[in-house]
């Protein structure tokens, strides 16, 4: 389904509302970017590469939105703030802020650099924080507007080769969870979510600084961007649920490490490093984003090298955005057995 045909079955009008993606250049940042564009928003896309910057306000263009591409790191909160004081020069206030932005390394702990670990916590936590504080800035005055965390699986459960991203999701959890409190409490208008998604089939497999012996992979099952991006959607529509989970992989890691977290480490010890690469050999050649963005010459796109292994559908989503629903049919069903059974005797 496109990012057009399902916005029209979502009968939401966005043709106004102002849209901030950060790491908008590639895989679901760059989904979600093109997804608003279909819905006619105005989107202001953030990242380092201007290439990819380049081709995905196109992209959005393309699809009936307007473009603002700008070019910055995450990392910087003053870069940050000032991109907000232009996204709202340029397009108007901004209504819906979306963090997303990430780097990464693949390696086991020994073999990632102190340096490398508090770049990783830069971009994928602190580049969150920065984006978020800077929307606040502007909405808590206002009273109104949604964040939107880009979150994964792995915010819940930690897996071998990426103790800095784990980390990193680890942190922003909590940092969503003590804000949501805070604007409860202050009964304000503002709202936070956060999305938790399975493997996507994205260019990180492509761009991540590795140092595994073959090439890297998303851990089956590996689902499309565009299913990230649906789900990202209907979290800034829907912005009063605390999270949602995406994918049955997702609901099924969360609740294992729920009961029992302890087999969950010896399962994952015994298939995680296996899992999460390929049978091609690692290149030493291919292009490491961490320090420099790799689709700066380049376009990547939102897709990677995945397609023929990645689902273009998620049924549990809609369950995940229906839960209401689904728990009032279980209530009908339940009371109608209890109803049967009294019958009966």
């Amino acid at each position: 389904m496109s990012a057009e045909s399902w916005c029209c079955m979502s009968g939401e009008a966005t043709h106004d509302q102002v849209v901030v993606v950060t790491g908008a250049s590639g895989g679901v940042g760059r989904a979600v970017a093109e997804a608003f564009g279909a819905r006619h928003a105005r989107v202001a896309l953030l990242a380092r590469g201007h290439r990819g910057l380049a081709t995905a306000a196109d992209r959005v263009r393309v699809q009936g939105g307007t473009a603002l591409p700008i070019a910055v790191d995450v990392a910087d909160s003053a870069a940050i703030d000032a991109a907000a004081d232009r996204v709202e020069a340029e397009l108007g206030p901004i209504d819906i802020w979306v963090n997303g932005a990430f780097s990464s390394v693949f390696a086991p702990l020994q073999d990632i650099t102190p340096a490398e670990f508090r770049r990783v916590t830069e971009v994928c936590y602190l580049g969150f924080v920065h984006g978020t504080m800077a929307a606040l800035r502007r909405m808590k005055p206002r009273d109104r507007g949604t964040v939107v965390q880009i979150g994964s699986a792995l915010a819940y459960r930690g897996i071998p080769l990426q103790s800095a991203y784990c980390g990193a999701k680890h942190a922003i959890q909590g940092f969503h969870e003590s804000l949501r409190c805070e604007l409860r409490h202050e009964r304000s208008g503002v709202h936070v979510t956060m999305v938790q998604l399975p493997a996507v089939n994205t260019p990180q497999f492509s761009w991540v600084l590795s140092r595994l012996p073959r090439h890297p992979q998303p851990v089956p099952p590996i689902y499309q961007p565009e299913v990230a991006a649906r789900a990202v959607l209907h979290a800034a529509d829907h912005p009063n649920r605390r999270e949602y989970w995406v994918g049955a992989s997702t609901v099924g890691t969360l609740l294992a490490n729920a009961i029992a977290p302890g087999l969950l480490d010896v399962y994952l010890a015994r298939t995680g490093f296996e899992s999460q690469q390929t049978d091609q050999p690692g290149s030493p050649r291919r292009p490491a984003n961490l320090w420099a963005p790799a689709d700066d010459v380049t376009d990547f796109g939102a897709h990677g090298e995945f397609d023929d292994r990645a689902a273009g559908t998620a049924p549990q989503l809609w369950a995940s955005q229906h839960h209401g629903m689904l728990a009032a049919i279980a209530g009908g069903l339940l009371a109608g057995g209890w109803a049967l059974w009294r019958w009966a005797r």
